[in-house]
């Protein structure tokens, strides 16, 4: 008997000699209609940690050279309720000082972050260190724009290099208990406030939409300059002249200072 080269009968080698393979009759299908698929909407919103929301506080260099040399940002109350005002370059017009001086943050004795009650002081909101919650804010990235509106932005300001203002940036725990969140330009007349545990369904209503980048983190009297995790700036050369300076930490992020279209 013939045998393949695996020891077996030539026929019964399913190596040497593979079956033929049989196909199954195709049976058509029948295509049930289905409904059109619609892009799926999300129900669920991010969650915020309020505690590590980061602010933004922008002023000119040499005001921070200013900050540095007091040891803290002091609210406009302060700044100006002296007849010179120990600022080097000042940002914003009277008219805009005037409102801040008029409209007052609403006080009330709430629960703070963690639990805690905590009082928020009532006081005009030129009272208050303003921060923004973004760091491409719409009254910012107007400036970048040209500073259309000069009723914001005093002649000063709008006629620095981009590359010669800086950001302090840093979170609301690190702010303190006391920091309040406005929904809007903190001295508009619709504008909103929360503090405490409201600040966690502010922030949640805020997240992602046109109106987070119009809002401010006020915080009531001064911010110690030890409050501050970062300072961002243009380029390396305002990085090393900050370095000089304090031992923040200093990092260069170029597209906050870019110029916008």
């Amino acid at each position: 008997m013939q045998e393949c080269i695996h020891g077996l009968e030539v026929p019964l080698c399913d190596i040497c000699y593979p079956k033929a393979v049989v196909e199954k009759p195709k049976v058509a299908r029948v295509s049930t209609p289905r409904a059109p698929r619609v892009a799926g909407v999300s129900t669920s919103r991010k969650s915020i940690n309020v505690g590590e929301q980061r602010v933004y506080h922008v002023t000119h260099i040499r005001n921070l050279e200013l900050i540095l040399e007091s040891g803290a940002i002091l609210p406009d109350s302060e700044l100006f309720g002296a007849e010179s005002p120990p600022v080097a370059v000042d940002l914003s017009t009277p008219l805009t000082r005037e409102l801040r001086r008029t409209v007052e943050v609403p006080a009330g004795r709430i629960a703070d972050i963690d639990g805690s009650p905590v009082t928020v002081p009532g006081a005009a909101v030129s009272g208050y260190v303003p921060f923004f919650l973004s760091p491409t804010p719409t009254l910012w990235d107007d400036l970048r724009r040209g500073a259309g509106d000069e009723t914001r932005w005093s002649a000063a300001a709008r006629s620095a290099a981009f590359t010669d203002f800086v950001f302090l940036v840093t979170t609301v725990k690190a702010l303190g208990s006391s920091t309040v969140i406005a929904d809007g330009d903190a001295a508009g007349a619709t504008t909103l406030f929360a503090a405490g545990e409201s600040i966690g369904t502010m922030l949640q209503r805020l997240h992602g939409s046109d109106a987070a980048l119009e809002a401010e983190a006020l915080v009531p009297g001064s911010v110690p300059i030890e409050a501050i995790q970062l300072i961002g700036v243009a380029n390396d050369r305002v990085r090393e002249r900050v370095r000089a300076l304090t031992s923040t930490k200093v990092a260069v992020y170029p597209p906050w200072f870019q110029p916008v279209e």
